[in-house]
């Protein structure tokens, strides 16, 4: 990735944090990084590996091109409305691989509607 897209995905891991309301350490820790690894990847200073920025896909329900969008757009981030407190690493990962289950769901219905 170039820098500007470097700039880019931080800013959209940024947003779409916020909008599933995720700390910064816990968004690290169901990743299975360091809290300041993944915020060099927030702040554009380091590029994040794909294998990151997929799984991160899920934990935040969106697909992964939305977070090379220069506009990301709201419609159609998988967001959940629960309580936050005392969410462990392993709890983000069964919310990731829910969202995971349900964006193929969405993907195969959009199929069969074609």
């Amino acid at each position: 990735m170039h820098n500007n897209e470097n700039v880019t995905v931080g800013k959209n891991l940024k947003y779409l944090r916020d909008l599933n309301q995720f700390t910064q350490e816990m968004t690290a820790d169901a990743l299975g990084i360091a809290r300041t690894t993944y915020e060099n990847y927030e702040s554009g200073r380091r590029e994040a590996p794909i294998s990151v920025l997929e799984r991160v896909s899920d934990l935040f329900g969106c697909e992964l091109e939305q977070l090379f969008s220069q506009e990301i757009q709201q419609q159609g981030v998988l967001v959940c409305t629960f309580r936050q407190d005392g969410l462990t690493a392993s709890d983000l990962n069964a919310i990731a691989d829910f969202k995971a289950l349900a964006k193929q769901y969405m993907k195969l219905k959009r199929l069969s509607l074609v």
